[in-house]
């Protein structure tokens, strides 16, 4: 039979480890000591603040032109987001509630449309990719109100320099959660190692307080038959004990119908309560009169939403609508993330918008919102979803027909063999350009204007 150690062992043994830890020829650091990475160009905080010169243009659909001050919310902006986030400094510094961000994984590749448009490059090196993502995680920090939170989707490629990163940027205290995606069914595998299914969230909040709305996902059958085994007249219902820790010499530490509770602890309530509650019925005994309360399966069961999430994949069926964006995430998730880290009328931003996937799920909350991108395939997958709709992903097989609906719009308007529309809630944007790309590519800019 085992032994347990008691207290003065214990302590005993810590001494006698710590004094051979102690003989280690090397220092350790000091324990409040902080890990940073290291590696050339690594700018000052001071330098990734200063202001850029970058001023941006709203263009309308007819190509007029309107130079911002101020970057007004539900914009869509196409800048390069280092710019554009320094850009947001001068009027919404503290201001955004919320940050997801779906940044290149450093994957090594290059991604296309499904109408084979060329998205973007990611082929960074480590440090490079390191410090990308740093200068831009400093100024959504800065951006970001004292309650708000960020997520920061990413691959496996570069998640624990990230992670890093954050701590740094962020505070360790401050990181809140590594969420597990599942992003794919289980035809991704290879022979010689684990099939990589998952893809990964760093959820952060800027404060020690931050804003949360609990999520829930359906109880299951399972859950419900397993966890709430017997029944009554009333209902499912489960077993709970109706004591806690610790003595009390008031009403909780006395006698009930001729039972004391357990040594060591008290009534979780008062005889007066333990009375009405078995004068309702909700009180069962045991056959050696041990009491228990009886607590009844509330409708509608919900489960509190764990860091595994195995219900967002994805677009995996030809039902599902999409832009053809090739790393566009599920909309669901989003909607998921907008509720449980903002409230409505809340200021949301992506500064990796991509397809506008954020864009639709925090208009369609009710909340503000800010994009930003600088890949003319997403601007344009962006701007075609907030106008146009998105379509279920088998008619991108080609089959005639094109959806003309406006995603904000009440028109339901569609052309022969269309597939179905998903539409939103009302909404007015606008198209934000930064002045020195409208003066470069001026010709490009007015078509993403107007489609």
């Amino acid at each position: 039979m085992t032994k347990r150690a008691s207290r003065a062992e214990k302590i005993e043994l810590n001494e006698i480890a710590e004094a051979i830890c102690a003989q280690e020829p090397f220092a350790l650091p000091d324990v409040n000591a902080q890990v940073e990475l290291t590696y050339p160009n690594k700018l000052t905080e001071d330098k990734i603040l200063t202001n850029s010169s970058s001023k941006f243009v709203a263009l309308s659909r007819d190509g007029s032109e309107n130079l911002k001050s101020a970057i007004s919310p539900n914009a869509l902006v196409f800048a390069d987001n280092f710019f554009g986030l320094q850009g947001l400094l001068n009027s919404h510094a503290g201001k955004v509630d919320l940050i997801y961000a779906d940044p290149p994984f450093a994957t090594g590749m290059a991604f296309h449309s499904r109408q084979q448009q060329h998205a973007y490059e990611d082929r960074f090196g480590p440090a490079a990719y390191v410090e990308f993502m740093r200068r831009r995680l400093i100024l959504m920090r800065e951006l970001l109100a004292t309650d708000g939170s960020v997520y920061l989707h990413i691959g496996h490629q570069m998640l624990f320099h990230l992670k890093m990163t954050m701590d740094e940027v962020f505070g360790r205290a401050n990181f809140r959660n590594l969420i597990v995606r599942k992003k794919c069914s289980s035809k991704n595998y290879t022979r010689n190692q684990y099939p990589n299914l998952n893809d990964y969230i760093l959820f952060y909040s800027k404060s020690k307080k931050w804003k949360w709305n609990q999520p829930g996902v359906p109880a299951s059958p399972e859950w419900v038959t397993r966890e709430y085994s017997k029944v009554d007249q009333k209902g499912r219902y489960k077993l709970v004990p109706i004591h806690a820790p610790g003595v009390r010499n008031g009403e909780t530490g006395k006698e009930w119908k001729g039972v004391m509770p357990p040594k060591g602890k008290h009534w979780q309530f008062t005889p007066a309560k333990l009375d009405e509650l078995d004068r309702l019925g909700e009180i069962y005994r045991s056959k050696n009169n041990n009491p228990r309360r009886k607590v009844y399966l509330e409708d509608g069961k919900q489960l509190p939403l764990t860091d595994y999430w195995g219900q967002f994949r994805d677009a995996h069926h030809q039902s599902i609508a999409i832009t053809g964006y090739p790393t566009e995430k599920n909309l669901d998730m989003l909607r998921t993330i907008i509720s449980a880290s903002s409230n409505e009328g809340d200021l949301v931003l992506d500064p990796f918008a991509g397809s506008g996937t954020t864009l639709q799920a925090a208009n369609e909350g009710k909340r503000r919102w800010i994009g930003i991108d600088e890949s003319l395939t997403a601007a344009e997958a962006s701007l075609r979803r907030l106008r146009h709709g998105i379509s279920a992903m088998g008619d991108y097989v080609q089959r005639g027909g094109t959806p003309v609906v406006d995603l904000f719009g009440n028109n339901s308007l569609l052309l022969k063999e269309a597939a179905p529309i998903i539409k939103s809630a009302e909404a007015t944007f606008s198209f934000v350009v930064d002045s020195g790309l409208l003066g470069r590519h001026k010709n490009e800019m007015m078509r993403l204007a107007a489609l």
